[in-house]
C-alpha cells in the first residue's frame, strides 16, 4: 500500500516537473510557484491542495460568529486552563479544569451562550464529592453524565441530577506498572453506556470498561513501529545499553470522539516527523468495535493535516492533533494545536476544508485543546485564552455540505447541481468537479462523468464510469459488434467459397 502511494506520489512529481518544464520555455517566471508552498506564510486564511500538491485559496467555509470569554459568559471567577468541551444537544459543557468544576452553558440564539449552572460537586455516599482537575466529560443517551476527575484518579459516572451512581478506577492488569498513577485524560461512552478512555502514561490503547464498571481490557492499540536495525542492535545490547534505546511500544492516544453510528475516531500526535513523510504512522484511526482501524483514506494525500512542515510564524513541524469531532455527515473536523488549524475530511479522506491559524484575532488561537460541533457549527476550546471560538459556516460552506448530504440522501440530480454551484464559486476547488462526477456517475451518466474526473485526475473514479460506460456502449451496440463479428468470419468464408466455386467452373472449362 505504501508503495503504491509512493508510486502515484513518483507520478505526480515527474508530471509537475515536465509541467513546469513546459512552461519554462514561454517565461522564466514560471518558476516562481515551485516555492509558494514551501512555509506557511502563503497560506490564506482558508486554503485546500490540489491534484499537484499546491496550496489554492478558497472562499471561507467558516466565519466567525463570537468569541466567549469569561466575562461574555458572565462568570464572577474567570475560566483557568479549561480542557474539556462537550455538546449535548443546544447545551455546552466546559471542563473548568483550573477551578476544579464544570460549566454547563445554554446556546439560546446563534450568538447567544448563556451560563445554567455551575457544577463543582455531587451527591452520593463517597468520600470525595467534589471534582479535582476535572479534564473531559461526556453523556449517555440515558442523560448520565461520565466525568474524567483526573486529579482524583477515577472516572465518575453521574445521574442527570448529579448523584453519585459508581466510578470507574485504575485498571488491575498485570502488564501496569503498579506505581504508575492513574489520570484519566479523555474519554467517550458508546450507546450500552461502555467507557473507553484515555489516561496519561498509558499507551496500550484505550481503557475499556463495561457498564458495570469491569475492566475489559485494552482496544485499539497503534501499531509498533521500528527500525530493523534498532531492533537488531537491541536483541544483542546489553541490559544497560537496552534501557537507554527506545521501546518498541503502541503510541499514546490525544483524544477521541465517538460518532452517531458508534465507531471511535482517535487522534495522536506522538508520530514522528520522518513517519509522516514516509507514511508510515496515522494521526487520525477510526475504529471499529474489534479495535481495528476502518478509516478510509481514498484522497491523494495521507490524512496529516499540513502537506509541508516548514517554518512560519515561529511554528514548525508537522500538524499536532489535538482533538476531533465527527458530523452527522460523517465530515470530521481534526485540530492542530501546533498551527492552530482545523483540517475537515469526508469519509472518503479527501481534505474538504483547511482554516486558522496562531494569533491574538478573531478566529486565531494560542492554544487550542478541544473542538465540538453543534449542526454544522464549530466550537474551539483555547486553554490559554480561556475562551471558546464559535464558528458558523458561510453560503460557500452550507452549498458544500448541502451537495455532500444530498448524496448521502440519495439526492444525485440535486447533489449535482450543488456542486456546480460550488465550481462557479471557487473553479478551483477539485472537490467540486469530483462531486459532479460522482453525482453522473450515480444517475447513470457515465461518459459525461468520465469527463469530469479527467480533469481532476480521479483515476479511480474515472476507471469505475469507464467500466460502466463500456458495459453500456456494448449492450447498446450488441447488433453491430454481432455483426461485425460474423462479418468477419462469414465473409472470407463467402469469398472463399466462391472462388472455390469459380476455380471448379474454370477448370471444368479446360477439360471440355
Amino acid at each position: 500500500m505504501i508503495q503504491d502511494r509512493k508510486g502515484q506520489h513518483m507520478k505526480k512529481r515527474i508530471l509537475k516537473i515536465g509541467a513546469l518544464l513546459l512552461s519554462a520555455v514561454v517565461t522564466l517566471t514560471a518558476f516562481m510557484p515551485m516555492t509558494a508552498y514551501a512555509t506557511d506564510t502563503d497560506y490564506s486564511y482558508t486554503y485546500n491542495y490540489d491534484y499537484w500538491g499546491d496550496v489554492q485559496d478558497t472562499p471561507d467555509l467558516y466565519t466567525v460568529c463570537r468569541v466567549f470569554t469569561s466575562s461574555d459568559l458572565g462568570l464572577e471567577v474567570g475560566m483557568k486552563n479549561p480542557a474539556g468541551l462537550y455538546v449535548y444537544g443546544d447545551l455546552v459543557y466546559i471542563c473548568d479544569s483550573g477551578n476544579n468544576r464544570i460549566i454547563e452553558a445554554k446556546r439560546t440564539a446563534t450568538e447567544s451562550l448563556e451560563v445554567v449552572r455551575i457544577i463543582d460537586s455531587f451527591k452520593g455516599n463517597v468520600d470525595v464529592t467534589t471534582f479535582n482537575n476535572p479534564t473531559d466529560i461526556a453523556i449517555s443517551e440515558e442523560g448520565n453524565f461520565f466525568i474524567a476527575d483526573q486529579g482524583n484518579a477515577r472516572v465518575l459516572k453521574l445521574d442527570k441530577d448529579f448523584n453519585y451512581l459508581m466510578q470507574f478506577d485504575k485498571p488491575v492488569d498485570n502488564t501496569l506498572d503498579p506505581a504508575l498513577e492513574f489520570l484519566p485524560n479523555k474519554i467517550v461512552i458508546d450507546p450500552a453506556e461502555r467507557v473507553y478512555c484515555i489516561a496519561s502514561g498509558i499507551n496500550k490503547g484505550l481503557i475499556k470498561y463495561e457498564n458495570d464498571g469491569v475492566f475489559s481490557g485494552f482496544v485499539g492499540a497503534t501499531p509498533v513501529s521500528y527500525d530493523w536495525m534498532d531492533y537488531i542492535w537491541k536483541k544483542f545490547s546489553t541490559q544497560e545499553q537496552r534501557a537507554l534505546l527506545a521501546s518498541f511500544v503502541p503510541t499514546e492516544y490525544d483524544n477521541i470522539y465517538i460518532d452517531h453510528e458508534g465507531f471511535i475516531y482517535a487522534v495522536t500526535s506522538a508520530i514522528s516527523e520522518d513517519d509522516l513523510r514516509e507514511d508510515k504512522g496515522n494521526p487520525v484511526r477510526k475504529l471499529n468495535l474489534m479495535g481495528n482501524d476502518i478509516l478510509v483514506r481514498n484522497g491523494n494525500y495521507t490524512i496529516i493535516g499540513d502537506l509541508y512542515f516548514g517554518a512560519g510564524g515561529g511554528y514548525e513541524g508537522p500538524s499536532m492533533f489535538s482533538d476531533i469531532t465527527v458530523m452527522e455527515n460523517d465530515i470530521y473536523v481534526c485540530l492542530d494545536r501546533n498551527r492552530g488549524r482545523l483540517f475537515g475530511y469526508d469519509d472518503q479522506g479527501n481534505l474538504v476544508f483547511a482554516f486558522g491559524g496562531n494569533g491574538n484575532m478573531d478566529g486565531y488561537f494560542r492554544r487550542p485543546v478541544a473542538i465540538e460541533h453543534m449542526g454544522h457549527d464549530l466550537m474551539v476550546l483555547d486553554t490559554l485564552d480561556s475562551a471558546i471560538t464559535l464558528f458558523i459556516t458561510t453560503e460557500f460552506g452550507e452549498l458544500i455540505y448541502d451537495a455532500i448530504e444530498q448524496f448521502d440522501d440519495g439526492n444525485y440530480e440535486q447533489s449535482g447541481a450543488s456542486w456546480e454551484r460550488v465550481k462557479q464559486l471557487d473553479g478551483n476547488y477539485d472537490l467540486a468537479y469530483i462531486g459532479i462526477g460522482r453525482a453522473l456517475l450515480r444517475q447513470e451518466r457515465y461518459k459525461e462523468a468520465m469527463e469530469y474526473f479527467e480533469l481532476k485526475y480521479d483515476d479511480e473514479n474515472y476507471s469505475k464510469a469507464f467500466k460502466q460506460y463500456r458495459k453500456e456502449w456494448v449492450e447498446e451496440n450488441i447488433g453491430i459488434i454481432v455483426a461485425v463479428i460474423l462479418a468477419v468470419f462469414l465473409i472470407p468464408m463467402i469469398i472463399g467459397k466462391i472462388k472455390s466455386i469459380k476455380r471448379e467452373i474454370d477448370t471444368a472449362d479446360i477439360f471440355k
